[in-house]
């Protein structure tokens, strides 16, 4: 009785705390994501005030918040615009993954890291976060920019590409083989086209099935079928993340609207509990030390996103003012890059503090770039007024006539 007392209340401080860390974040027109991993380094392991009862649920509720995190990523989208952006933005994806994957590997292999670390960098570095940007779109009132399509298509393909991504780094952290890696990439990939041929030929069945006028049984059906199939597919190795992904995807029409509205609030509450779940795994004693790499990685991610949003809206022929605000845009780093740290922590010392660091360092970063790289690069190249020609009088002659019947 007396541990479930001190649960509760070590659960309501920390969920009102958050709330009004949310508030405030709100008020200063911020992400309240950094403010999440702050909260929870506060009350982690080596924190001001470690919690003992409740870090069970949190490493419980973590895991919930990943799955619905992509859940509802999967939502924003149907089959059709999946493989049309496959079809369309491949080129930038292939540009995005190099310039933005390369800095990750080359600063793990610069530290004397283990492979699986490596890769794990490489992914911090190499995703965006949907949710940041999204809501910096929003908040700047550039939906309907004609950059805004660029950028959501690259989040599109890192999204995507994640399919494969998280199977191989799950494969590769519980010490499979090539041969093994190989064999979860490959069914992780077949499962996911064949969703998408599902999704594509029988959206409507599936949508269908869990459809329902009751909102308290269309959200039970949703969140029921993405929780079993997530399972289902964690147990397979293929991650949880990628199997709630795929279950959104096929999910569509006004099944998949009326389940973003019932799935946001807690999709919310459950991502708060997962950022502050990463911040309670991770020693702020740690942090110092990557502090300095962490800060020169940010500084090169925020140059190589600026370059991959430039050549997508490049390649979609959108101006040289357009093509900065997409770059800017796609800076900040999130819920993305603190799920593949949090797989990789254990299996890599020092992975933790670092991504700790440099998504506090890009989430604050993100919204200041999308807001500022257009109008500073403008400033910065703008060309000085070309000075007025130097004009001398004319010196009147005998052969000099009057420009107008006056007399001069």
């Amino acid at each position: 009785m007396e541990h479930t007392a001190i649960l509760l209340i070590e659960l309501g401080a920390i969920i009102l705390g958050l709330g009004i860390l949310g508030r405030f974040a709100g008020r200063m027109g911020m992400s309240p994501i950094p403010l999440y991993l702050l909260c929870g380094l506060a009350f982690g392991h080596g924190g001001l005030l470690p919690l003992a009862a409740s870090e069970g649920f949190f490493e419980v509720g973590a895991e919930i918040g990943v799955i619905l995190l992509l859940l509802m990523l999967g939502l924003e989208y149907s089959a059709s615009e999946l493989v049309t952006n496959l079809r369309t933005q491949y080129p930038s994806g292939l540009v995005d993954f190099l310039l933005n994957a390369t800095p990750g590997a080359l600063a793990g292999w610069a530290l004397g890291w283990e492979p699986v670390g490596i890769i794990a960098l490489a992914g911090v570095t190499w995703i965006s976060s949907s949710g940041v940007i999204a809501k910096v779109l929003t908040d700047l009132g550039r939906l309907g920019n004609r950059e805004t399509p660029v950028v959501l298509g690259v989040l599109v393909m890192e999204d995507l590409a994640m399919a494969g991504y998280l199977p191989l780094l799950t494969a590769l952290l519980t010490g499979a083989s090539l041969a093994g890696a190989s064999l979860t990439l490959t069914i992780a990939l077949g499962t996911a086209g064949l969703v998408l041929f599902l999704a594509l030929r029988h959206g409507r069945l599936i949508s269908r099935a869990v459809s329902s006028d009751n909102p308290e049984l269309l959200l039970l059906a949703v969140l029921g079928l993405t929780l079993l199939v997530a399972g289902v597919a964690q147990r397979l190795q293929v991650s949880a993340a990628v199997g709630a992904f795929l279950v959104g995807i096929a999910i569509s029409g006004e099944v998949a609207h009326s389940a973003r509205a019932l799935l946001t609030p807690l999709r919310d509450l459950f991502a708060a509990v997962f950022f502050v779940f990463f911040g309670l795994s991770t020693d702020p004693a740690n942090i110092p030390p990557v502090l300095l790499p962490a800060l020169l990685l940010a500084v090169v991610s925020v140059g190589t996103k600026i370059v991959t949003g430039w050549y997508a809206a490049r390649r979609a022929r959108i101006g040289a003012r357009g093509r900065l605000r997409a770059g800017g845009a796609l800076v900040a780093r999130g819920e993305f890059s603190v799920v593949i740290a949090g797989l990789a922590a254990g299996a890599q010392p020092g992975l933790a503090p670092l991504a700790t660091a440099y998504v506090l360092l890009l989430v604050i970063a993100g919204p200041l770039a999308a807001r500022w790289t257009e109008p500073a690069v403008r400033r910065v190249f703008r060309r000085p007024a070309a000075p007025p020609p130097a004009t001398t009088a004319p010196t009147p002659g005998p052969a000099a006539a009057p420009r107008s019947g006056r007399r001069t």
